[in-house]
């Protein structure tokens, strides 16, 4: 039985991306089919390098060949090719695949915590990631990097001049931080802060990246509308700990971005310090904060809850020391909730743009 391209074809138009619930030839996730003798082989183009179902996929694709002639050798290389947002956006962004904002109504959730893990582990699993602090009158990232002496760059572009972000642990990071006094109160009104965020976005050179992650300021006010309106994000995640006084503002952040004239795709929530675990008891839960704050809200308004993260020393040691990645390196349990967190997000995000295709 001779095997052609069509027939390779026509097996794999039986597959199934099981987030995105179309075929792998529809979805031009089939590329470079070859066939020599009884060896097959072609490359399986996922929609991020952090999809959760990788391995399904890949088997599921070496079953639906086989199924042709059960002798033939088959060869899938996985790839990945992160889908790009149908959003507009300014000539400086426009490589920009995925703008992503990390929000929470209230300060001292550790919004910024996971907005640096949540680069970090994207960046780990192949991706290329952004980190912007958009906290402008608080910016925690430089520290959290131990980068906060960098002084970055100016590189001219024809007739513009353009940042050069610092990169570090694979990340492209901008900050307020590398241009203001630490030891100073910045005292600007919203309108002078929003600029100033515009500016940051649009005047750094981050060539392409699959995902920009943004930490926001905490509450609903000028900024957000200026990154949600002008700089048209493509999705957000919320971060909440299951105190009722968090909740409460996590109840407006979501409402603001639910809001028919902001309409912004919310991807979860992520209840921060879910639980306490002492390292010398990993397998002991002790809810200091309360229990399923963010659970029951994220049921009640039909949100998912992507993650539940521990408070664990080591977590804030690792951001004030400047070195988060050693935390996720050395801890199997946290670098497993975080890359769990990274992979879910990737994954929400292709189904956004799919949708939106």
């Amino acid at each position: 039985m001779e095997i052609e391209i069509q027939d390779i074809k026509n097996a794999l138009s039986k597959v199934l991306d099981p987030d995105l619930k179309k075929d792998l030839i529809t979805l031009k996730m089939i590329e470079n089919i070859s066939i020599k003798d009884s060896e097959v082989s072609f490359d399986l183009v996922l929609t991020t390098p952090a999809c959760p179902l990788k391995a399904e996929i890949k088997s599921a694709c070496e079953t639906a060949v086989k199924s042709i002639d059960n002798k033939l050798n088959v060869h899938v290389n996985v790839t990945s090719r992160v889908i790009q947002s149908k959003i507009v956006r300014g000539e400086n962004l426009s490589k920009v695949k995925n703008i992503l904002a990390v929000m929470s109504g209230k300060g001292g959730v550790g919004k910024s915590t996971i907005a640096v893990n949540l680069a970090i582990s994207l960046a780990k699993l192949g991706a290329k990631v952004g980190l912007i602090d958009a906290d402008i009158y608080g910016p925690s990232i430089p520290m959290m990097f131990d980068i906060e002496n960098e002084h970055p760059k100016a590189i001219q572009k024809g007739d513009k001049t353009y940042i050069t972000p610092i990169e570090k642990y694979g990340v492209k990071v901008i900050s307020s931080g590398f241009f203001i006094d630490p030891s100073k109160a910045l005292i600007w009104r919203g309108p002078m802060a929003s600029s100033a965020l515009k500016q940051l976005f649009n005047d750094t050179d981050w060539g392409e990246l699959d995902y920009l992650i943004c930490d926001m300021p905490p509450g609903t006010g000028d900024i957000h509308l200026t990154l949600i309106q002008d700089l048209k994000i493509t999705a957000s995640i919320i971060v909440g700990t299951p105190n009722k006084v968090a909740i409460a503002d996590v109840r407006k952040a979501i409402s603001m971005l639910q809001n028919e004239n902001l309409a912004t795709p919310i991807i979860g929530i992520v209840e921060n310090m879910a639980y306490f675990t002492p390292k010398e008891l990993p397998n002991n839960k002790y809810y200091i904060f309360g229990k399923s704050g963010c659970e029951n809200l994220a049921k009640e308004l039909n949100i998912p809850l992507i993650s539940q993260i521990p408070l664990i020393q080591s977590i804030a040691e690792a951001g004030e020391s400047g070195h988060p990645i050693e935390m996720l390196n050395e801890s199997e349990i946290i670098s497993d909730i975080f890359i769990d967190l990274a992979k879910k997000t990737a994954q929400s995000l292709s189904i956004i743009n799919t949708n939106n295709q």
